[in-house]
């Protein structure tokens, strides 16, 4: 459940600090807007085929071979160190269960065969800290370290699969117009079914500009 916690903080950091970051963004590229005008033409007189863009897959593919590979490609640098701190976590978990799983697992073999098979050449390699337990209390701790184990080795593929949910749906996002140049138009609007009138709310982005040219 902790780890679980610490998936749904990580998620919830990152898309509030990644809001932030299109707020930034936006106000910076306002501001830019009118450095930039010249390089508008010489843009658009450029085929599509030749100018670079985004792609979201290549961010997919990225992130899953290379945790923060895709953060990295969308340009999103702050983001590696909560990828890799969200994977620390469980990988963190699972050496020192895994650990422990092999010690008791170890020490309830050796007290079994003590008590049943009257063989204790086994006892003096078990851990100090392990030497006072029972055989069923040995076996207790045994099955809830593999437990234990085993759920980390689920919440780092999770940690894993957020790092690539993330970069895919931020690659997506990363020519979204995140502008305040955006439109609200209120329509009114008769229902033939109800007959009754209502109002319409329509969101649209920019529209593009239209240039006149002077034909001579």
């Amino acid at each position: 459940m902790k780890l679980f916690r610490l998936c749904i903080f990580f998620l919830f950091i990152t898309a509030t600090l990644g809001k932030t970051y299109a707020q930034t963004t936006s106000k910076t590229d306002s501001v830019k807007a009118t450095t930039v005008s010249s390089k508008d033409s010489l843009q658009k007189s450029i085929p599509d085929s030749l100018i670079k863009k985004h792609d979201p897959r290549k961010a997919t593919r990225r992130s899953a071979i290379i945790p923060g590979w895709g953060q990295a490609y969308n340009r999103e640098y702050w983001k590696i160190p909560l990828v890799y701190g969200a994977l620390a976590v469980p990988a963190g978990l699972f050496v020192y269960n895994n650990n422990w799983y092999k010690k008791t697992k170890y020490a309830y073999e050796a007290k079994y065969n003590a008590e049943v098979n009257k063989d204790s050449s086994g006892l003096a390699a078990i851990d100090p800290e392990l030497k006072g337990l029972s055989a069923a209390s040995l076996q207790s701790y045994r099955n809830s370290f593999r437990r234990d184990r085993d759920y980390s080795i689920l919440f780092f593929l999770l940690a894993w699969g957020l790092n690539v949910v993330d970069a895919t749906v931020f690659g997506h996002l990363k020519d979204f117009d995140v502008s305040n140049d955006l439109s609200m138009n209120v329509k009114p609007i008769f229902n033939p079914s109800t007959r009754t009138p209502g109002l319409t709310l329509t969101f649209s982005p920019k529209k593009p500009e239209h240039k006149l040219y002077e034909v001579r």
